[in-house]
């Protein structure tokens, strides 16, 4: 499978790393510096793109590959208001998408996991729930996708909580706290607390390799597919 890279910070790195090691060819590698080289016959040599860059470009990266019908996995986030501006342009042109929040394996078990549990503590309005998200000190964007995912996750099934949000003001929102250290790749706590005890549900990446590795599974999966796909398309889930 021919890949194209669309962003080529740590994260394209590591992508490039494992795609190679399936066996896999590396076309291009655009970053910051070339950015004008991503062009429609350059998108057109590839069989999938894969788009790591950030969300002040994403968009437009992705309309870009849609525009050519070239299926693109999109490891960005911070761009969620423009996701059904996104779905529409897709079907527009046929094109075809694979967007996550996180690509890591066990990041989306965990969203799974984290389902489940949001159904069981529905009922128990004793304990309240608060999200921890720990990060490296280059991640702009606040909360995390990841966090934000896991948000929308329990805003599913736990009826008394509306919203999430950066500050612990008002009771009806799930606190996110929002931690960037050192190269932590990445940590992200569920807690629910009350007067006698409390239920953590916790995920720790050790390094990029797992986010890399879904990445690349995730273009495997929808190279020759058209439409829009998930994590859990892919994992069954």
């Amino acid at each position: 499978m021919k890949i194209l890279l669309i962003g080529y910070g740590k994260m394209g790195q590591a992508i490039a790393q494992i795609a190679l090691s399936r066996g896999h060819e590396i076309i291009g590698k655009i970053d910051k510096s070339n950015r004008d080289t991503l062009t429609p016959a350059l998108l057109q040599k590839a069989d999938v793109a894969i788009e790591f860059t950030g969300p002040e470009s994403a968009v437009a990266n992705i309309k870009q590959c849609m525009d050519v019908q070239i299926p693109v996995v999109v490891g960005s986030t911070g761009w969620n208001n423009k996701w059904e501006e996104i779905i529409a342009y897709c079907q527009e042109k046929n094109g075809t998408i694979l967007a996550a929040s996180n690509f890591s394996v066990g990041v989306n078990l965990f969203f799974a996991v984290n389902q489940y549990l949001a159904k069981l503590m529905n009922g128990q309005p004793d304990y309240d729930v608060q999200i921890e998200e720990v990060h490296h000190v280059h991640k702009l964007d606040k909360p995390s996708g990841t966090a934000i995912t896991t948000a929308e996750g329990i805003l599913q099934h736990v009826s008394r909580k509306n919203a999430y949000a950066l500050d612990n003001k008002n009771p009806e929102n799930i606190f996110i706290d929002a931690i960037r250290a050192d190269e932590v790749p990445g940590t992200h706590i569920v807690k629910y607390s009350s007067d006698v005890d409390a239920i953590e549900l916790k995920h720790t990446a050790f390094n990029r390799q797992g986010f890399a590795m879904g990445a690349v599974l995730a273009a495997e999966f929808i190279n020759g597919k058209k439409g829009v796909y998930s994590m859990q398309d892919l994992l069954k889930i």
